[in-house]
């Protein structure tokens, strides 16, 4: 009779997981995980200076140049700016306008000191009375502006337009407040209101000195305004009345 092998011991089997947790006994909690843990992303606006630059540069370029073109236009009545004034051709301008506008045109000698530095045409609605039918027509005007020895800005206008026409285009509240007697010619003195404004925007209070040079070829009405002094005022009248009027052809 074969006998039994006591070196065999016989184990009962351990419950697996499942087992465990369906006998009552809780289930351990989960534990840390293994490895580095990656950080929250940070938001768009922190996560380099660099961006907030880059996001900046344009608007700060565009300021730098608002403010360049703020200083190059700036306004000063009566003045211009330290910066380079504009030339302009005054003889080839007037030339052209003696060829084209059918009235008397004179190109003013100035000393030295005095700049041309703008001008153009323009015109004037019902400003003249047609001296053969006594009916209104539109009247023609002239302009260069000067930079005086000072700085100071001052136009000449010529013009076939009446007195009263040519000053009320210059400033609207003008009214006659005397004479200036220039080399024998007698140029009659208007004061602006300074109420309105001017054909330039500005208050019309500059002064405008007029006079009507005659010719062959047919009066001119010529006026003069600006913020000059009134030497400036006496120094263009006189370079103006002076000259003869530039051949129309």
């Amino acid at each position: 009779m074969a006998g039994w092998n006591t070196r065999v011991v016989t184990e009962e089997p351990q419950p697996t997981a499942p087992d465990a947790f369906a006998a009552g006994e809780p289930a351990p909690a989960p534990g840390p995980a293994l490895g580095p843990v990656a950080r929250p992303a940070k938001p768009r606006v922190l996560q380099d200076g660099r961006d907030m630059f880059w996001s900046l540069a344009p608007l700060v370029l565009g300021c730098i140049l608002l403010a360049g073109l703020v200083g190059m236009c700036s306004f000063q009545p009566g003045a211009t700016n330290k910066g380079t004034i504009p030339s302009y051709d005054v003889a080839t301008a007037l030339k052209a306008d003696a060829a084209t506008l059918g009235f008397p045109i004179r190109m003013p000698v100035l000393p030295a000191g005095w700049q041309p530095n703008s001008g153009g045409r323009g015109g004037i609605e019902n400003g003249r009375i047609n001296p053969s039918t006594g009916q209104r027509m539109n009247a023609a005007t002239s302009i260069v502006g000067y930079i005086g020895p000072t700085g100071m800005y001052l136009s000449l206008t010529q013009s076939n337009a009446d007195e009263d026409k040519l000053v009320g285009s210059i400033h609207p509240s003008a009214f006659p407040t005397g004479t200036a007697d220039i080399a024998g010619t007698t140029w009659v003195v208007y004061q602006g209101a300074g109420h309105g404004a001017d054909q330039n925007g500005g208050a019309d209070a500059e002064p405008v000195w007029t006079t009507r040079l005659a010719s062959p070829a047919g009066p001119t009405q010529i006026a003069i305004t600006g913020a000059g002094s009134t030497d400036q005022f006496r120094t263009l009248a006189g370079a103006t009345q002076s000259q003869p009027p530039l051949a129309s052809r």
